[in-house]
């Protein structure tokens, strides 16, 4: 149980001032019952918090799903480049969600914003070996000594030696890589060391997580149960807007 207005307050639509005075208007329900102070305490998992009769979604974890658009940077901020965040509702931004894992600039796809830091510590973990997959394609044709160079795991020309990965030739130029780890630029310094610069990269799935292929790019919504389910999230959530 916690206080009201830290509940409503941690959503980013309003301040603990604003809270104070939508519960003085009597504008703010609890379970039915117009709630008497900001003291009063709820449940975020279990209450059904109102104002103005609608049910606000007061889940201490929020995990989005974005298809990022070209052109922005996988960063919460950044001086000089628009962040993926800059595409979501301002209450949004004011949650603390990042991006679990990073996509270059110029690379499109599956993004996921969450402020469960200990859900995307997982995800990212070198251990875990979390898959991902990407539509790529490149300037001259894949084929297939490309994928054996992929299935024995290379060596980039730093030195560091690529775990193997799935190369799956599509043809007309495209291929999708799966990979099992998320080295910087990994993809296009793979295709690279092979003299097949990418032109095109996209992610299409992170983990059990596939891209919504109804999502436009620069387009968002919150995971579905399911999803979360398969995240193994260890939060009872609701999605937004239920």
């Amino acid at each position: 149980m916690e206080r009201l207005d830290k509940i409503l307050s941690s959503t980013g639509r309003w301040s603990r001032k604003e809270v104070k005075e939508l519960i003085r208007m009597g504008r703010v329900t609890v379970d039915g019952v117009p709630a008497g102070s900001p003291e009063d305490k709820a449940n975020r998992n279990g209450s059904d918090i109102r104002v103005d009769g609608e049910r606000i979604p007061v889940d201490r974890y929020t995990y989005i799903m974005l298809h990022k658009p070209a052109g922005l940077v996988s960063a919460t901020e950044d001086p000089r480049e628009p962040t993926v965040l800059s595409l979501l509702p301002e209450h949004l931004q004011k949650i603390g969600l990042f991006p679990a894992g990073r996509l270059d600039k110029d690379t499109v796809g599956l993004l996921l914003l969450t402020n469960d830091g200990a859900l995307a510590h997982d995800l990212l973990s070198p251990k875990k070996h979390v898959d991902k997959t990407y539509l790529v394609r490149t300037e001259r044709d894949l084929d297939a000594a490309d994928v054996r160079a992929f299935q024995e795991g290379m060596t980039l020309a730093d030195g560091y030696r690529c775990l193997p990965a799935a190369l799956e030739l599509q043809g007309e130029g495209e291929a999708l890589v799966t990979l099992h780890e998320g080295k910087y630029h990994q993809i296009k310094r793979m295709c690279a060391a092979r003299g097949k610069p990418v032109v095109f990269l996209k992610r299409l799935t992170f983990g059990p997580l596939m891209l919504d292929e109804n999502l436009a790019p620069g387009e968002w919504r919150e995971l579905t149960g399911e999803e979360r389910q398969s995240l193994d999230c260890r939060h009872v959530v609701r999605p937004l807007g239920e």
